[in-house]
């Protein structure tokens, strides 16, 4: 013979309640973010990457005797990074496909300073007044003395801002770096 038992009801009181649950989450989310932070620093601490040289920093100092002709340009203009990059659009479908940029020295020179490039013949009188007339100026790379150097009528984009300076803690560009 089979006996039936009456199944009863238990009240299952196992499950934790939101709050448990919930602190128990951001417990273990701010032990884990701990951990990676501290994994952070002690990564940088035994790196040997962590090196704050010239070759891998890119000081004003540096970046001025790597310039084309350094003391030309940095008397009569700026020192730049150049960074020459390709730009592939598609339109069906639109896609926009950026070639790895080629970045190397160059200079910027100042627009009272362009008889340097006229009496090297470098530049014709009508690319100065071109040039001018857009309210632009020249920059170069390679050297003025070699074979080609190549010299582009560039424009000063007003709208770039270097998010860099007059933040919190940095401390203050002097005058005649700011423009010039």
């Amino acid at each position: 013979m089979r006996r039936k038992f009456a199944s009863r009801s238990v009240p299952n009181n196992s499950k934790p309640s939101a709050f448990q649950s919930s602190l128990f989450n951001f417990t273990t989310m701010a032990i884990l973010g701990g951990v990676l932070i501290l994994g952070i620093g002690i990564g940088i601490a035994f790196s040997s990457t962590a090196t704050f040289t010239p070759s891998n920093v890119a000081s004003r100092e540096y970046i001025d005797t790597k310039a084309p002709n350094p003391e030309i340009c940095v008397q009569y203009g700026a020192s730049a990074v150049v960074m020459d990059a390709r730009l592939f659009v598609t339109f069906n479908p639109f896609n926009v496909y950026v070639a790895q940029p080629n970045m190397r020295p160059g200079c910027v020179l100042r627009q009272n300073n362009w008889a340097i490039l006229e009496q090297r013949k470098l530049v014709t009188s009508e690319q100065e007044k071109e040039c001018k007339n857009r309210l632009n100026t020249f920059g170069y790379t390679g050297d003025l003395n070699g074979d080609k150097p190549d010299i582009r009528c560039i424009y000063q984009n007003e709208a770039a801002q270097n998010f860099f300076i007059n933040q919190p803690g940095a401390i203050a560009p002097n005058q005649e770096t700011q423009r010039f």
